[in-house]
C-alpha cells in the first residue's frame, strides 16, 4: 500500500500508534513496513540523541550533574522523525542522552514505537558491579540492542576513574555481551584506546564501535600519537569507528571540514570502508542549538565532500554497514 493509498481510517489507525508522521513519507512507510530496499538507498543515522521533555515519566537524572533540571533545547522523537522523513534518512540508532542517565525507558519507548527503524543504545552505570546483570534487563526486557559507556567523562581519576574499563565487573560484562549478541560504542579519549584493546582483544565475539573518531583533537600541536592510537585498533576486525562530531575534532570546526579529509583519508585506508559508520547527534531544530550542521549537509558531506570515497564506500559508510550490525531491513 502506497502512501497515496492510505484511507482516512488508515490513517486514524497510523496515528494511533505514533505512524502518523510516516504515512505522509514513502521511504517512512516502507522502512516501517519491513519492505526491501536497495542497500544504496539506505541512509542510517548510528548516532542519534532524544529526550523527552515528560520529566514525571522520564526524569532527568544527570549522573555526573547534580540538581540537572532541563535540557538546553528540544529534541524528541517527533521531531526526529520528521527531520528523517524529510530527508531520506531511513533508520537510525538512538543513543541514550546523558540528561536521563542511566534511565533507558524514553529510548525503550521510541523503539517500541518505530521497531523497524529504530535501534538502541542505553547507558548503564560503569562502576556499578552489577553492570553485568542491568545490561541483560535492557536488552531482555527493554528491547534494547547495545549500550554506549563513556569512559572519556573518567579521564584524571573523574568520578573515580576509568579503571573499571578493563576491570573485573567489565570482563563479566563483556561476556554477557557475548551471550546476548549485544553492540558496544565507546565515547573514548585516544589515551583510553590501550585499555579498550585489551577487552577488545580478549573478546572478538564483541562487536565495538568508537565514537567520534576518538574524540581526536586536531587542534593541538602534534595530533599524531593520539592519532596513531585510533588506527591501531584498526588491526581488531570487531572495531568499528564513526566519522562523526566533525565539528569539535577538525581544527576549524566549520562545515565542510576540510581540514580533517587528510586524517580521515588515514582512517578509510586502515579500516576500510566496511568498517565506517555515518552518524549525526541530535534532531531537527536541536541541530542548530548545538551549532551542528543539518541533516543534509551531514549527508551531502559523505556524497561529495570526501574525493576518494567510490559510490560503493558512499553506500556502505551511509548505511550498508549499519544495516548489517544491527539487523536493519
Amino acid at each position: 500500500m502506497s502512501a497515496k493509498q492510505l484511507t482516512r481510517r488508515d490513517f486514524e489507525q497510523l496515528a494511533a500508534f505514533g505512524l502518523a508522521s510516516m504515512a505522509s513519507s514513502p521511504i517512512g512507510l516502507a522502512a516501517e513496513n519491513g519492505l526491501s530496499q536497495r542497500s544504496s538507498d539506505l541512509v542510517i543515522d548510528t548516532h542519534m540523541h532524544v529526550w523527552s521533555s515528560n520529566s514525571g515519566r522520564y526524569p532527568f537524572s544527570h549522573p555526573y550533574i547534580k540538581d540537572f533540571a532541563r535540557a538546553p533545547h528540544e529534541g524528541s522523537l517527533e521531531m526526529l522523525i520528521e527531520d528523517m522523513d524529510q530527508n531520506g534518512c531511513t533508520h537510525a540508532v538512538l543513543v541514550q542522552v546523558i540528561f536521563h542517565g542511566w534511565d533507558n525507558l524514553y529510548i525503550a519507548d521510541c523503539v517500541r514505537k518505530y521497531p523497524r527503524r529504530l535501534r538502541a543504545h542505553g547507558l548503564i552505570d560503569p562502576t556499578d558491579p552489577a553492570v553485568a546483570d542491568k545490561l541483560e534487563y535492557w536488552v531482555k526486557e527493554q528491547g534494547l540492542h547495545g549500550m554506549r559507556f563513556s569512559p572519556i567523562y573518567y579521564r584524571n581519576g573523574q568520578h573515580g576513574g576509568d579503571g573499571w574499563l578493563d576491570g573485573d565487573a567489565t570482563h563479566k560484562l563483556w561476556r554477557k555481551a557475548q551471550n546476548l549478541n549485544s553492540v558496544f560504542n565507546f565515547f573514548i579519549s585516544p589515551a583510553q584506546l590501550p585499555k579498550l584493546e585489551n577487552m577488545v582483544r580478549s573478546y572478538p565475539e564483541v562487536r565495538v564501535i568508537i565514537d567520534h573518531l576518538s574524540q581526536m583533537d586536531l587542534k593541538q600541536d602534534d595530533p599524531e600519537p593520539d592519532f596513531r592510537k585510533l588506527l591501531a585498533m584498526s588491526r581488531y576486525p570487531n572495531v568499528w569507528v564513526k566519522v562523526s562530531e566533525l565539528s569539535s575534532v577538525s581544527r576549524s570546526g566549520m562545515y565542510p571540514f576540510a581540514d580533517a579529509l587528510p586524517y580521515i583519508k588515514r582512517v578509510y585506508e586502515a579500516f576500510g570502508p566496511d568498517r565506517l559508520l555515518f552518524g549525526t547527534g541530535y534532531p531537527g531544530s536541536a541541530r542548530a542549538g548545538y551549532k551542528r550542521p543539518t541533516l543534509p549537509q551531514e549527508i551531502a558531506w559523505f556524497r561529495r565532500e570526501i574525493p576518494f570515497l567510490s559510490p560503493s564506500d558512499q553506500a556502505k559508510i551511509l548505511g550498508g554497514n549499519a544495516a548489517k550490525l544491527w539487523g536493519f531491513v
